[in-house]
Order: C-alpha cells, then structure tokens, then sequence
C-alpha cells in the first residue's frame, strides 16, 4: 500500500515535495493529526455551551468552534488535493475559514473588556473573605439582636405578669398558675391547696394613715408571706388587700401549719400605731369535682368566715 502511495506515479500533482518520500509522509500525516485535532475540539466547545447555558458569551464559543473546525476542513483539502485537483472547493474552505475568524477576532476583542471585568482568583478569594468576615459579623449581630429580644420579651412578660406595687405575680398571673397547677392535678392527681389571706382593718389603715402608708403596708405583707412560704409556692395578688397563695403537693393539714406561721410572721408588718397587722385566711384544699373558681370560692367564703370570727385567725373548714 505504501509502495502505491508513493509510487512516483502517484505522487503529487501541483505539489513539489522535492519527489520526496519522507516529505510527503509528513504532510500527510501532520495534516490528518491536524484534522483529527480540529474535528474534537469544536465538539468540546459545543458541549460547553450546552452545559454552560448561563455564559454570557457562548456566542463567542461557537464561533471559535467554526473557525476550528474549518481550519479542519482546509486541512483535510490540503490531503486530498496531494491527488486531486479540488482547489475551488479548497479556496473556498479557505475563504469561509478568513471570514469566520474575522468575526471571531471582532467579537473577541469587542468582549476584552467584559472578559477583564472577570474577577481573578486572587480577587474572588479576598471577596470571598470580606463575605466570609461580613457573614460573621452579621451571625454575630443577630445573636445580639435574639438575645435583647429574648431579654426584652423576658422583660414584658415579667411586666405583665408582676404586680407593680408588691412585685408579685398580680392577679391574672397567679391564676394562670393555680389552673396549670388544677390540670396538672387532673392528669397526676395530687395534693392541691390553696391559701386566701385578707389583711384585717385594712381600710382604717388607708383612712387614717393614707394610702401610701396603705401601699407600704402591701408591699411587707407581700414580703413576708414570701418569705414563709416554699419555692414550690406560687404567691400572687388577688386584688386589693387580698393575697393568694398556690400550694402544689400540699394536704390540708400543711396549708394550715403554714397559714398559721404566715399569720403569726404578721407581727414583723407594724403600723405607724406600733401595732402589729393582722390578717384572716382561709384555707382550701382541691377536691376531684371542683373547678378553679370553686376551689377559690370556698377559701374566700373561709377567709369571711374568720373574720366573723373575730378576725386574725386560719379557718380550714366548715
């Protein structure tokens, strides 16, 4: 095959190789790797823009893809023409290749400046720190911000569940808690008691001393029935002189012991008499059928009956 190849019969013909085998084979084997080259790069070009829809100058891509692959094509002409005679078809191969790199170089150098606007890898490295540090910061400032929201939400619902005067809980707060501790009770059922505490001769205080006096009087009852009372104990204001007193795990028996040593603990509220105050309570312990308002109704009906009584007293029944 190679003996016809390079028969001198067969040799070239318009073409001067010096009749020369080793030439010829060169020529022909360097134009058929050229070709082979031009034919797989435009293929790679394609299936990047096809996988690359989101550049913005595929349209670049596609033309330096024609412009390869018709250099191909002149190469491939330069083979064949060794023994045939195809120069038009070659010149125009030729033609179409100028024109097409014509436009590519245009368009190429209309993008230079679109192309330098293209960060470097040194300058997306430092955008990506200066986004990496602004991250932090900003991760850093939401926490501050949870944390003043936690602390400020914390703060209105304190407000809103606290008595301003006494700074115990007032009166919707300690209520909440007795109904916690009622559905607790209905679930686990438990001992549940509860205290009303009524400070006696509460109004001559405010007529005869004033109501400042009244409020000073409030906040040291507040204090020492805090103080007396465990901090499984809830102690709230129920309204005006009355306090309420939630006992969780309490039988009858412990909400009197403790009701009698609030009662006696009075002696540290003195008057501006010098006298000490005193106050009536009434004891209730939850039964299985009764609701809030009932359990609170019988410790109120007992804190009347005390007072009729004579008033500075604990009542637990009847």
């Amino acid at each position: 095959m190679l003996d016809f190849i390079f028969d001198n019969g067969f040799m070239p013909h318009g073409y001067c190789f010096l009749w020369r085998k080793d030439l010829l084979f060169m020529m022909i084997l360097g134009n058929a790797l050229t070709v082979v080259s031009y034919s797989l790069i435009p293929v790679a070009l394609v299936q990047l823009v096809r996988k690359r829809k989101d550049l913005k100058f595929n349209g670049v891509f596609l033309l330096f893809a024609a412009f390869i692959a018709f250099c191909g094509v002149t190469h491939a002409f330069e083979i064949v023409n060794i023994w045939n005679g195809y120069y038009f078809l070659q010149g125009a191969a030729q033609l179409i290749t100028g024109l097409v790199s014509a436009l590519t170089a245009f368009v190429l150098w209309r993008l230079i400046p679109t192309i330098l606007a293209i960060p470097s890898r040194e300058a997306l490295n430092t955008q990506n720190e200066e986004l990496r540090k602004a991250h932090e910061e900003l991760a850093a400032t939401n926490l501050r911000l949870e944390q003043k929201v936690k602390e400020r939400t914390e703060s209105l619902q304190h407000l809103a569940n606290t008595d301003p005067l006494t700074k115990i809980k007032n009166r919707r707060a300690i209520l909440e808690t007795l109904d916690y501790e009622i559905q607790r009770y209905q679930r686990t059922p438990h001992s549940l008691s509860v205290l009303m505490l009524d400070i006696d001769h509460f109004k001559t205080i405010n007529d005869t001393f004033g109501h400042l006096e009244g409020d000073t009087m409030l906040l040291k009852v507040a204090q020492v029935v805090s103080g007396a009372c465990r901090q499984t104990d809830s102690v709230g204001r129920y309204g005006g002189e009355e306090f309420l007193i939630v006992l969780p795990e309490t039988n009858i028996t412990d909400a009197k012991d403790l009701a009698e040593r609030i009662r006696l603990a009075m002696k540290d509220c003195p008057t501006k008499t010098g006298d000490a105050l005193t106050c009536s309570i009434g004891v209730a312990t939850l039964t299985e059928s009764q609701e809030i308002l009932e359990l609170i109704k019988v410790a109120d009906d007992r804190v009347y009956a005390a007072k009729a009584q004579g008033r500075n007293r604990v009542v637990f029944e009847g």
